[in-house]
């Protein structure tokens, strides 16, 4: 008897979904009172209206109904089809209402970002001031920035806090996804797009930039002219002598600066 439970349970799983998810049902969104396979299915569809005004996102918690997919039941949110009794997910959280089939991404609930996560709960810590839940190699080793990921990503402008795709956290502390990241530096852009400050070590290029200028003496009208630069890096302030191929900051020796007006004296 228990193995026919068990055998009703596992019925149809893995073979049901969308290309988002592997689940035994659909949900109705309250939003719209459509059906989708899930919400990610329902913003692609709601995104693509020639009408602007019916342009929403599907608020995951409000779910209350799902349609079994194995009997094409309707029915309040649970895991177990009140109908034909299949788990309609293999991983099911009644908070976020998320049903998932596929329980090798490791799916856990974490109560301070207020929705699921994956990769394992034991691989993961929540970082109260960044607002989000890290990779435990960064616990006590990234720079903090308040809700770092409760933002868009800096390239592709997608909302990175409940993004499906991995996002990595810069030297900076600001967050991106992490194929926009190896888009950018693949394009020999080094900085970070929100703080300007450098992402990888560039010390071999500073001194490459070093040697360039001591080969390129500048012409006489220019060779002794100052200006004012702003770091990047470190953020201080330097007067420098002025050259074509780049400015380099007196304090951290880098040449991701920019030229300022020279700073206003107290009379």
């Amino acid at each position: 008897m228990e193995g026919s439970v068990n055998e009703r349970l596992d019925f149809g799983k893995m073979k049901y979904g969308c290309k988002h998810y592997r689940r035994r049902c659909r949900i109705r969104a309250p939003c719209c009172n459509e059906i989708h396979s899930c919400r990610h299915c329902h913003n692609e569809e709601a995104s693509l209206s020639k009408n602007s005004f019916d342009r929403h996102e599907l608020v995951r918690q409000d779910v209350k109904q799902v349609v079994c997919s194995v009997c094409d039941t309707e029915q309040s949110v649970a895991q177990v089809c009140t109908n034909c009794g299949v788990k309609m997910g293999e991983y099911f959280c009644n908070i976020c209402k998320f049903f998932d089939d596929d329980t090798e991404k490791q799916q856990f609930h974490c109560d301070d970002c207020g929705i699921c996560r994956v990769g394992g709960r034991e691989n993961f810590f929540h970082c109260k001031k960044c607002g989000s839940c890290y990779s435990i190699g960064l616990r006590d080793n990234h720079l903090c920035v308040e809700n770092s990921m409760r933002h868009h990503c800096p390239i592709c402008y997608e909302y990175l806090f409940d993004s499906l795709k991995d996002t990595v956290v810069m030297k900076c502390g600001h967050t991106m996804h992490q194929e926009c990241y190896h888009e950018m530096v693949n394009r020999d852009r080094y900085c970070c797009p929100i703080c300007s400050k450098s992402v990888v070590d560039m010390s071999r290029t500073w001194k490459r930039i070093d040697e360039e200028i001591e080969a390129s003496i500048m012409p006489e009208d220019y060779r002794y002219r100052k200006v004012w630069i702003l770091c990047n890096d470190c953020n201080d302030t330097t007067e420098v002598n002025f050259h074509i191929l780049g400015h380099k900051c007196g304090h951290c020796n880098s040449y991701n600066t920019r030229s300022i007006a020279p700073p206003v004296l107290p009379q």
